[in-house]
């Protein structure tokens, strides 16, 4: 495969660390209804390590050019507050975040009365399931690089654990859409859908360093996923945004045409999280479902 060309180290350490937002403006005849955004979510929503990283705080590695940020430049709101942070899980949108330093407010605290728009992207960190993913599957291939050792390992007497796991995922993403009503009762609230990482087909283990298997199972796990929070959306009159769908053919294995990293830590995206050119997709998946009025 085609790698992308890595600038070093430091670029890497410069872009965490820099707190120079980057001037955006509104997309050229953009007219909307919003004047008032809030986004909320977890890394997919933050963006660690894009440039450039905001420091308010530094440890929630959310970047000024996350798609929050570019939806807020297509659409032209009058303001815009981003209280993603990495790392977050639903318990997080009602109760401070411990970081590396310090604390990360509730990101419900960002929600005002006049708020009108709130993206909510997050869920993939209740019961740590990404990272028991991520943390478990790329040790596992070299035991059978063929077959799909991650799935039987969290399968257990026949049933999927991460699958339960995800069906209380759903029970939580539920209960924090409808609350945003609380906060934010004329709000439209859009909840975010989570982008494929695994293909469709084939395989990339030096990128995806998963056992041949298990790229299925992945994938049926991210679907299970994503179907939890658009049940959840259905349920809180919320509406279901489908990142799933239009990142086709944008997989971690996708080389130049990818929106997800793969294991590597590279200067401008954390490792299985997304690239810049992931975010620009996201926001306009997002930026036409709010067009078409869905």
């Amino acid at each position: 495969m085609r790698r992308r060309r890595s600038t070093g180290l430091m670029a890497a350490i410069t872009a965490i660390t820099a707190t120079t937002a980057l001037a955006t403006a509104p997309a050229a005849g953009a007219t909307t209804a919003f004047q008032n955004y809030v986004a909320l979510g977890d890394s997919y929503t933050a963006g660690p390590l894009i440039p450039w990283q905001r420091g308010d705080p530094a440890g929630c590695l959310r970047s000024s050019n996350n798609y929050p940020a570019l939806l807020a430049a297509k659409l032209g709101v009058r303001s815009y507050v981003d209280g993603s942070c990495s790392g977050a899980d639903t318990s997080h949108l009602t109760a401070p975040q411990r970081l590396a330093l310090g604390y990360h407010p509730p990101q419900f605290n960002a929600l005002r009365p006049e708020t009108d728009l709130v993206t909510v992207g997050i869920g993939g960190n209740d019961f740590n399931l990404f990272s028991r993913i991520v943390d478990t599957c790329p040790g596992l291939r070299k035991l059978d690089p063929n077959g799909s050792p991650c799935r039987e390992h969290f399968t257990v007497d026949g049933v999927d654990t991460l699958k339960v796991a995800i069906g209380k995922i759903g029970g939580n993403l539920q209960l924090a859409l409808e609350t945003v009503r609380s906060y934010a009762p004329r709000a439209k609230v859009l909840a975010i859908g989570y982008p494929r990482i695994a293909p469709e087909t084939g395989y990339c283990p030096s990128v995806l360093p998963f056992a041949d298997g298990d790229y299925a199972w992945l994938n049926s796990v991210e679907q299970a996923l994503n179907g939890a929070v658009a049940g959840a959306a259905t349920a809180s009159g919320a509406s279901y945004v489908d990142t799933w769908g239009p990142s086709l053919g944008h997989d971690a294995c996708a080389e130049d045409a990818a929106w997800i990293n793969g294991k590597r830590l590279r200067p401008y995206a954390a490792p299985y999280h997304p690239f810049a050119a992931g975010m620009h997709g996201i926001s306009g998946v997002v930026y036409d479902h709010l067009r078409r009025g869905d």
